[in-house]
């Protein structure tokens, strides 16, 4: 199956050499160069993953991935290029909704490991080994592992790619202690490029956006100085 990767960059340079990056790895590479035309290309092509930059003109890169992660029916991957390489701003777009970061200038081969990993992990998520059941269920929340929906009290979150994979893991073992190295191999897998906070980020988020579903319990419990667990 040949992936369709969409890039989102108003620098017709860094485009076409992306372009020429993806299409020499067997990617189907679709090119917009405003936030507006990558809305319309994604409404229309559905993508598999989006490169996205932040300075477009039109619709930023920051309002097309809040207007993404608005919309519940887009789950793909969102990478983002960016020349901001402050950690405040790297958490801002992990918060927001995005599964990387890349920050330019950038190496190809960067691109294509984090490209794989985020579309590996996207691909995978639904479906980790075996048999599963139909939902995965723990107190409130319900997991539906072959339509990748999230219901906690019966209202339906909107999670990446990450948060979901983190759930499912969460809610395979529920009391077992998962270090955050343990997490990096297990739901990063090869794209894990250093990040101290990615799987803090990560977490929050997934705990904040259940506690707006359920505040009667905190389900991802923090074991100090080891990890997390679902309890």
């Amino acid at each position: 199956m040949q992936h369709k990767i969409l890039i989102a960059e108003d620098d017709t340079d860094i485009s076409r050499l992306l372009s020429r990056i993806l299409e020499a790895q067997g990617y189907q590479a679709l090119q917009a160069f405003s936030g507006t035309e990558a809305l319309s290309l994604i409404e229309r092509e559905e993508p598999d993953l989006l490169l996205l930059d932040l300075m477009l003109p039109g619709l930023s890169g920051e309002e097309l991935l809040r207007k993404l992660r608005e919309e519940r029916r887009y789950s793909f991957p969102v990478l983002i290029l960016s020349a901001k390489s402050a950690l405040g701003d790297k958490v801002a777009l992990l918060k927001s909704g995005a599964d990387d970061y890349i920050t330019k200038p950038f190496e190809p081969e960067e691109v294509i490991a984090r490209i794989q990993a985020a579309l590996r992990r996207a691909g995978s998520a639904g479906s980790l080994s075996g048999q599963q059941p139909d939902a995965l269920t723990y107190g409130n929340i319900k997991l539906y592992p072959d339509s990748r929906r999230v219901l906690v009290n019966d209202r339906e979150l909107s999670l990446t790619a990450h948060e979901y994979q983190l759930l499912h893991l969460f809610l395979q073992s529920p009391g077992k202690v998962y270090s955050r190295e343990s997490l990096y191999e297990l739901v990063w897998e090869g794209g894990y490029y250093g990040e101290n906070n990615t799987v803090n980020v990560h977490v929050s988020n997934l705990r904040r956006k259940i506690r707006e579903a359920d505040a009667s319990r905190e389900y991802i419990q923090t074991v100090y100085g080891i990890g997390f667990r679902l309890g």
